[in-house]
């Protein structure tokens, strides 16, 4: 797939940022820009990021083989990691958020600019946080729980779950698994209590469809209609 060429081009870029920032690099340590700091950037090799509290990266914060946390209340440009986590702690903000093989999980109340994109990886999003154009993976659940997020929210092999009502401004979309692609299951897709989904849930492929009674769609497309949604009334199917 495109999005697959996309993300493993990001360890040639990963590894061009250690010559092209003079502070903050290494290859083989990992990295801690102290709470408060200020910075032009952090990447490593093989080595972990951390991001204190409070502190200002200006630059990109990123790692190929190692974990990126960022603690609450910092502002980074950019976090990415090919092969490893990326935590982001209540009230960051940042532009975009990557991983090739890795979860991505964001706190509460954070802010990013952009896009949050994973190829392997779990996708979850606390309450209260924006992300402002889309979201999405290829292998691995994707959970929003009280978050609103600006664009589609996508995945091929991975259950989505709308909870606590949350908003998607663009379309739920499960794409159809091609060549290796191969999916493991069924994917089940939770639209739940007072959650919103300003465009359709487009499916490509049939899905374990729920929908709470207290939900709003705006349709569902593909290889499924609304009719073959199940609906409930509790917090959970």
């Amino acid at each position: 797939m495109t999005r697959n060429a996309n993300r493993y081009a990001v360890l040639t870029a990963l590894v061009a940022l250690l010559l092209a920032l003079p502070v903050q690099a290494s290859v083989n340590k990992s990295i801690t820009i102290e709470a408060g700091e200020t910075a032009d950037g952090a990447t490593t090799v093989n080595g972990k990021v951390t991001v204190g509290a409070g502190a200002t990266v200006t630059g990109e914060v990123s790692s190929v083989n190692g974990s990126v946390r960022i603690e609450e209340g910092a502002t980074v440009a950019s976090a990415d990691t090919v092969n490893g986590s990326l935590r982001v702690a209540d009230k960051v903000r940042s532009r975009s958020l990557s991983t090739v093989n890795g979860a991505i999980e964001i706190g509460s109340d954070v802010v990013v600019d952009g896009e949050v994109s994973a190829v392997n990886g779990r996708i979850s999003v606390g309450g209260g946080s924006k992300v402002a154009k889309g979201l999405g993976n290829v292998n691995g659940d994707i959970e929003l729980e009280g978050s609103e997020v600006g664009g589609d929210v996508s995945t091929l092999n991975g259950d989505i779950e709308l909870a606590e009502g949350a908003v998607v401004m663009g379309d739920v979309v499960v794409e159809k698994p091609r060549g290796s692609n191969n999916s493991k299951g069924t994917p089940r897709v939770v639209i739940g209590p007072g959650s919103r989904v300003e465009g359709v849930i487009r499916l490509e492929r049939k899905v374990k469809l729920y929908i709470s009674e207290s939900a709003e769609v705006g349709g569902v497309e593909g290889e499924m209609t609304l009719d073959d949604a199940v609906r409930f009334s509790g917090k959970h199917p």
